[in-house]
């Protein structure tokens, strides 16, 4: 049996995402003087596919003015930001929070409009794209990347793929390769929601600037079984990530930048542990306090739960050492707090330590953005503290 090259594993990679309902295209063939050219650069610079974040903008904001459309495009091809990270979170806010943009009236008065970048609650509502050898340019560099998924014309995610059977090259090779790739193509990387490393068999998933430790498996799909250790990783991650709803969902309300002193020092994603926990959670909160589920987030049925709904109880999730559960909070504070079910609800977390105090403080206070708190860096301590209801 003869064993498999990068090629072929690009080919399954590309052929798991048709699956989950991507399109796929072939780099080259979007290039500029292609006959179904989906570029204009000759010099390979633009990372976004102008024509379809100009459709998606027009389909997901009907009655919105064309101006206010343009503005919109504008602001997220032009974002500008010192350094990667605080580019990223830049770019972040918009696809959570909208684009607000600006044109006139008939009087000539500016009027805005908040436009929408990704339909959250609706996938199919998107465009979805995987992209092979995608060529870029960025300065002195030529690279071309083994898969970018695109989101509505924008680089949401980068696949970097190495051979199996070649020692060298292992799935850390390919994570130096992304992480010599953020260097020299920091437009690219601005959009990014996941990197993925992958030899066909291992793979992990990180967020940019992430170093090895934090490039982890993904060991479910749904939520409901572990993959064995005789699975291949890489079909598990792909499903189990990029399905469409639960990718938006990752992107939404699953992905944070630890601050620090008005610093965005880090990205974090979440790990499936925390993920599938957090909506199983959710689901679970919105049944006990009586609010209607339909909002929760799908896949992670409770229906034989015994507990009747409206009775206030929940269950517990069993945290182990090392598998960060002050995260875990954060994520579940962060959802319930936007939910439009739960009505801007009051969390108060209780500790038996003062070391687990101090640690969820830090944790909640850096995940500011999350939690859709005021900067930290403009609040004392006991101020905080109150904000977030950190109750020792």
């Amino acid at each position: 049996m003869s064993r498999l090259a990068e090629s072929d594993i690009e080919r399954i990679t590309l052929s798991l995402l048709d699956g989950l309902g991507y399109a796929v295209r072939y780099g080259p063939e979007m290039e500029f003087d292609q006959p179904a050219a989906e570029r204009s650069d000759p010099q390979f610079r633009d990372v976004v596919l102008a024509n379809r974040l100009h459709d998606a903008l027009a389909a997901l904001n009907p009655g919105v003015p064309p101006d206010a459309l343009d503005h919109a495009q504008r602001k997220l091809t032009e974002a500008a930001e010192p350094g990667l990270l605080k580019q990223n979170r830049l770019i972040h806010s918009m696809l959570v929070d909208g684009v607000m943009a600006e044109c006139r009236n008939e009087d000539g008065e500016p009027v805005w409009s908040n436009v929408r970048v990704l339909d959250f609650d609706h996938p199919e509502n998107n465009d979805w794209l995987a992209v092979n050898q995608f060529t870029l340019k960025e300065g002195q560099y030529h690279r071309r990347p083994d898969v970018v998924l695109f989101v509505n014309g924008l680089p949401l995610a980068v696949i970097e793929l190495k051979n199996p059977a070649d020692a060298q090259a292992t799935i850390w090779s390919a994570l130096q390769q992304l992480k010599t790739y953020q260097r020299e193509l920091p437009t690219l990387f601005g959009y990014n929601a996941a990197l993925v490393v992958s030899d066909g068999v291992k793979a992990r998933i990180g967020a940019i600037g992430a170093d090895r430790e934090w490039f982890k498996p993904w060991r479910t799909i749904g939520g409901a079984d572990e993959a064995g250790p005789e699975t291949a990783e890489l079909p598990v991650l792909l499903e189990g990530v990029f399905e469409k709803q639960r990718f938006l969902n990752l992107l939404h309300h699953f992905t944070l930048f630890d601050r620090h002193a008005g610093a965005v020092k880090a990205k974090k994603i979440a790990g499936y542990h925390q993920f599938h926990a957090v909506n199983v959670a959710v689901e679970q909160t919105l049944r006990a306090s009586q609010a209607q589920a339909a909002g929760a987030a799908a896949g992670h049925g409770s229906a034989d739960s015994a507990s009747p709904p409206g009775n206030r109880r929940i269950g517990v999730v069993w945290h182990t050492q090392g598998s960060g559960k002050s995260l875990t909070m954060a994520f579940y504070a962060g959802r319930l707090i936007v939910h439009p079910d739960m009505a801007n609800p009051t969390i108060v977390v209780i500790t038996d330590r003062n070391d687990l105090d101090d640690q969820l403080f830090g944790t909640f206070a850096a995940c500011e953005d999350l939690l859709r708190q005021p900067p930290v860096q403009a609040q004392s301590r006991d101020d905080l503290r109150q904000k977030l209801s950190v109750a020792a």
